[in-house]
């Protein structure tokens, strides 16, 4: 299968395309713009709260009439745009293939190496959120504004998140064997400034407050292109530094220094008159004392935040970039535990960065086509391979006009062998406006010795949101499931007589849009897809594992101060009661709606419906696969109303020593 580069065959039709939506766009921002103008966010109200009451009804009577004035005279050439645009989607193809020539600007440091399936077992992390990347005015039905900004933003997170070095720090106890949550995401930059040199000349220290001091080689400059241009230098070893501390030790550990400046960007505390969400953010954004969280405690440990530090007073930022203190997660493991064993409890945690080398990335709602442009151009610098624009517009492949593509987007540091994309037919309502579908893609990520190929498969979707509709979302796990057979065997170049690639992993990443616990999602929760993909978070229908919380916010609360940053808002889900705050819950007959400062008692941590899967169906009979570690991601708070999450899948291929 040929991945496609440029979405229609010829140059000759792009051009075509490209004019034609020249034509369209000058409509389309305009009649945006005009939406949005009455559509505030909470934030946009909080801000304006001590203005004169009249002031945003003047803004509106003087904004309005030029919006609509402009967009009328705009509309006889979006109309002759519209005839030739539409006609073209025929010919267009599902996706957009970028794959970075210039590797040196991947911020992963160095390139990965072949995996041999050799003795040694090999760990995938696969990453996937709805960033609700809608053009403006939709996205504040969801309380969330500056459409372009946030995914700049967005995709800045999530590299600076995955590129960080990696160090597991583990607390050998004698006197508490049990498991708490693990993670693998020790070290990380301040968010919000590119750090482009991490850990060239890592020295660490034994302290009392776990502190470990990384020392940067080389200046970093504020200015974009140079940041971009210095961030090919980053090296970053694939494996952990693993760092052990006995049990007397562990007794002693404090955290006595509370942070002074903090790099979180906080979308709520900035103006959209400040599109960049870069301004001043060293300055406008501090922790209060006790962000970080205590060590002192196993339970805590969870908190895995580590935070740039800097002396106060510090205002040149390329000096505060050359030398950063880090505290270091500390993960409590029993002192005899070498190997995993199957029965153990499989670690979990809530964290507030993405984890370290992050190999896949699952999008969902990128739907605006200038935000996708400039999150894939963010993401290039960890991930070498992305498809993005994934979907079908016009009436090209479906029944309904499509305005808006899938929204899906997939990002890989292993090579893409082939990608396929399905929409489906049984939209209703406005979710039939959005060519809704799945997307499926054939990663190699090794050879053998016998040079025999190594491969995996992941699946991206996004399934009918409306309440009440679980037939259409049934029928659409059913599709699901058709298409994943099909991909499988349409790709697959093995037989048993021939047996010419490995099949590693098989995972499916989306927003499902039904959880495990709502009575009226129960046909959902009984699907067949259970039977073929297990569910890490998951015992049973309608049962969850206890430590499994809800993936979507409520809109209302997302920039109150408590949830506003990554710091606060992983504090916040780690607390019952906060979860019950900000998290929308289960519905039921017995409930009220979710709405913020309820009393009524909730059960269960919040609705669940961003879903991370594997099968270990079709797979080599001698590997054995295993969930290492399974996230809650808090890094977007702020820029999304979803809770992104993670999972670390390790192949064991079974030749390993004892």
């Amino acid at each position: 299968m040929v991945l496609h580069t440029s979405p229609f065959p010829s140059s000759f039709l792009s051009f075509i395309h490209s004019l034609s939506w020249a034509l369209i766009f000058p409509c389309f921002w305009l009649g945006d713009r005009l939406l949005a103008s009455f559509l505030p966010t909470t934030y946009e109200k909080r801000q304006r709260s001590d203005d004169p009451c009249y002031f945003q009804a003047l803004c509106i009577i003087i904004t309005t009439p030029i919006y609509l004035a402009l967009l009328v005279s705009s509309l006889p050439f979006a109309f002759i745009g519209f005839l030739v645009w539409s006609p073209l989607q025929a010919v267009r193809r599902p996706y957009i293939y970028s794959r970075l020539e210039d590797k040196a600007r991947i911020s992963g440091a160095k390139l990965l190496s072949e995996w041999k399936a050799t003795s040694s077992p090999k760990s995938f992390c696969f990453g996937s959120a709805n960033v609700c990347l809608l053009p403006d005015s939709l996205a504040r039905f969801t309380n969330l504004f500056n459409t372009q900004a946030r995914a700049k933003e967005i995709g800045r997170r999530i590299r600076n998140g995955a590129s960080r070095p990696q160090i597991k720090i583990y607390i050998d106890s004698p006197t508490n064997t049990s498991i708490s949550a693990a993670s693998f995401s020790s070290l990380i930059s301040p968010q919000g400034t590119d750090v482009t040199h991490r850990a060239v000349n890592m020295g660490m220290k034994r302290t009392t407050s776990m502190e470990y001091k990384v020392e940067h080689s080389g200046e970093n400059s504020n200015e974009e292109g140079k940041d971009e241009k210095n961030s090919g230098d980053m090296e970053q070893g694939e494996d952990a530094c693993i760092i052990r501390i006995s049990g007397e030790d562990s007794c002693h550990i404090s955290d006595t220094e509370p942070d002074t400046i903090s790099g979180h960007i906080n979308v709520a505390c900035l103006a959209e008159t400040e599109p960049d969400f870069q301004k001043n953010e060293t300055s406008n954004h501090k922790h209060r004392e006790g962000d970080g969280g205590s060590l002192d405690s196993c339970s805590t440990s969870r908190e895995s935040l580590i935070k740039g530090r800097v002396a106060d007073g510090a205002t040149d930022q390329s000096s505060m970039n050359n030398r950063l203190l880090y505290k270091a997660s500390i993960i409590k493991k029993a002192a005899a535990r070498k190997k995993k064993q199957t029965d153990d409890i499989l670690d979990h945690d809530i964290s507030a960065f993405f984890p370290a080398n992050l190999d896949f990335l699952c999008l969902q709602e990128v739907f605006d086509k200038r935000a996708a442009e400039k999150l894939k151009e963010q993401l290039h610098y960890y991930f070498e391979y992305i498809l993005y624009d994934v979907g079908v517009y016009s009436c090209h492949g479906c029944c309904v006009f499509k305005f808006l593509n899938s929204g899906l987007m997939f990002a890989s540091r292993y090579p893409i062998l082939d990608a396929t994309y399905h929409c489906y037919p049984n939209g209703r309502g406005i979710d039939a406006l959005a060519a809704k579908g799945a997307l499926f893609v054939k990663v190699q990520v090794g050879t053998t010795p016998q040079d025999q190929r190594i491969v995996g498969y992941v699946s991206c979707t996004h399934l009918h949101a409306l309440s009440g509709d679980a037939m259409i979302r049934c029928e659409q796990l059913d599709l699901l499931l058709q298409w994943m057979s099909e991909f499988r065997k349409f790709t697959s170049s093995s037989s048993a007589a021939n047996p010419e690639e490995l099949v590693a992993f098989d995972v499916l990443c989306g927003d499902l849009n039904f959880d495990n616990c709502s009575s009226e999602d129960k046909l959902e929760q009984q699907h067949t897809l259970f039977t073929h993909y297990k569910d890490p978070c998951r015992l049973g229908p309608g049962e969850e594992k206890p430590w499994a919380i809800g993936t979507l916010l409520d809109p209302e609360g997302l920039y109150d101060e408590e949830v506003c940053t990554p710091d606060n808002l992983q504090k916040v889900l780690e607390n019952e009661d906060g979860r019950k705050e900000y998290l929308v819950y289960p519905t039921s007959k017995n409930h009220c709606p979710n709405h913020k400062g309820r009393k009524v008692p909730l059960k269960g941590n919040g609705r669940r419906i961003d879903y991370m899967l594997y099968s270990e169906e079709r797979l080599n009979m001698e590997w054995k696969e295993e969930i290492e570690e399974y996230s809650f991601i808090t890094q977007l708070a702020g820029l999304t109303d979803h809770v992104p999450v993670a999972m670390r899948l390790t192949i064991s291929t079974g030749e390993e020593e004892s």
